[in-house]
C-alpha cells in the first residue's frame, strides 16, 4: 500500500479493479448510482457496551477508498473540502490519539467514505456521523446497516444542534470514574470549516472529554503552536488554551489524501477543560470581546486599542497593577495576561 500511497491518484472513475480473494470493505456498494442518494431514515444508536457486535470490517485501504467512491459515482466535491484518506495507519493513529475503547461513544464530522467510521467502530466504540454531502451519508449508512452502533445525520455541521442531540445519547448521570460519561470527537474535517468546528467544540467540555481532529499543517500550527510576538499570534489561540489543552500528534504527508491537497496535514489533540477549570473571569462573553479589541489593532499599545472600554490612563493602571508594561501590545500578552487584566479593567 505504502507504494500506492506515494504515487499519483489513478484516474477516476477507476472502472478495471480485479477482486482480490478476501472482498474489499465495499463491495457491497458496487452497484452503479442511480442519480439520487437512497433515502435510509437514520438509525438510533445503540449506545453502551455489548458483547453481540458484527465481526470486525475489512481495513480500509487506497483500493478499497476509490472503490466506494466509484460505486457511487462520486468525485470529491471541492466546494464541501473533500479529501479522502488513503492511508489506514492515519486512521489508527486519529484513534489512538483519542484513545477510543470499548463503550465510548464518539461524534464524527464528515465521514466521507466511513474509512475512519470503521476504525471507531472496530475499537467498540458507537458512532454519530454528521455528513453534509446526502451521496456520501446514503453510502456510510449502507455500509453499517444492521451494526446498530453507528448514526448518520445527513446534516451541516455548522448549522446543527449538536448539544441538544448529544445529550439524548448521553448518560444523564455522570458515574464516579470522571469523565467516562462524555463523549469524544474524532474526525477527518474538511479543511474549509476547521476554524468554525474548532470554535464550535471547545467551549462544549460539559459534552466532550476529549476532541481529536485532522487539520491542515499550518492550522495546526497556528492553534497549538503560535508563540507571543509572532505574526500567527491570534485571538483564537487564546480561545483555544482557554477552553482546552491543545497537542500537536503528528503531522500527515498530503500523499495520504485523494485527492491530494497542496498542503500537509497533522494530527492534534485537545482535552477540553470542565467549566471548574476554566480561567476565572467575572464574563467569558467580555473577556473574549475584549480580547478581539485588542487583536483588531493589533500593532497598537492596548491602552489605544482598548480605550472604548475605559481611558488610557485607566488601562495603563491596570496594566501596571498587571505586572505587564503600560506599552504593552496584544501579540505580548498570554491568556494569564489578559485574564488579569479583564479583571482588573471590569473593576474600573
Amino acid at each position: 500500500m505504502n507504494s500506492l500511497l506515494h504515487s499519483a491518484p489513478p484516474p477516476f472513475p477507476i472502472t478495471h479493479i480485479r477482486a482480490s480473494t478476501s472482498p474489499p470493505a465495499h463491495d457491497s456498494l458496487a452497484a452503479a448510482s442511480t442519480g439520487k442518494p437512497p433515502r435510509t431514515p437514520s438509525r438510533k444508536l445503540s449506545t453502551g457496551t455489548t458483547s453481540k457486535r458484527k465481526p470486525k470490517v475489512q481495513e480500509d485501504d487506497y483500493r478499497s477508498t476509490l472503490e466506494a467512491l466509484n460505486s457511487k459515482g462520486r468525485f470529491p466535491r471541492k466546494s464541501l473540502g473533500q479529501h479522502y484518506m488513503l492511508d489506514a495507519s492515519v486512521n489508527d493513529e486519529l484513534v489512538a490519539a483519542a484513545n477510543v475503547k470499548e463503550g465510548d461513544t464518539v461524534l464524527e464530522i464528515g465521514p466521507g467514505t466511513g474509512s475512519l467510521t470503521n476504525v471507531i467502530v472496530n475499537a467498540g466504540a458507537t458512532v454519530l456521523a454528521i455528513e453534509k454531502d446526502p451521496y456520501m451519508a446514503a453510502l456510510v449508512r449502507e455500509r453499517f446497516a444492521g451494526l446498530g452502533c453507528v448514526e448518520v445525520l445527513e446534516k451541516d455541521f455548522t448549522r446543527f444542534d449538536l448539544c441538544a442531540h448529544m445529550s439524548s445519547l448521553l448518560p444523564k448521570e455522570s458515574p464516579t470514574d470522571g469523565n467516562s460519561s462524555l463523549a469524544k470527537v474524532v474526525a477527518n474535517i474538511p479543511f474549509n470549516i476547521s476554524t468554525d468546528v474548532v470554535k464550535q467544540l471547545l467551549p462544549m467540555g460539559d459534552v466532550f472529554s476529549e476532541v481529536v481532529l485532522l487539520l491542515q499543517d499550518e492550522a495546526a500550527l497556528r492553534l497549538v503552536g503560535s508563540s507571543l510576538d509572532s505574526s500567527d499570534y491570534r485571538p483564537i489561540n487564546i480561545f483555544v488554551n482557554f477552553y482546552s489543552d491543545p497537542e500537536y500528534k503528528i503531522k500527515v504527508s498530503r500523499t495520504s489524501f485523494f485527492p491530494q491537497p497542496k498542503v500537509d496535514a497533522a494530527i492534534v489533540s485537545f482535552k477540553l477543560k470542565q467549566t471548574v477549570d476554566y480561567p476565572r473571569v467575572s464574563s467569558i462573553k467580555s473577556f473574549f470581546s475584549m480580547v478581539n479589541s485588542a487583536f483588531n489593532g493589533k500593532r497598537k499599545m492596548l491602552r489605544k486599542s482598548l480605550q472604548h472600554i475605559c481611558s488610557p490612563s485607566d488601562i495603563e493602571s491596570a496594566l501596571c497593577a498587571a505586572d505587564l508594561l503600560p506599552t504593552s501590545r496584544p501579540e505580548e500578552l498570554t491568556l494569564e495576561d489578559f485574564v488579569r487584566l479583564h479583571n482588573l479593567l471590569v473593576k474600573i
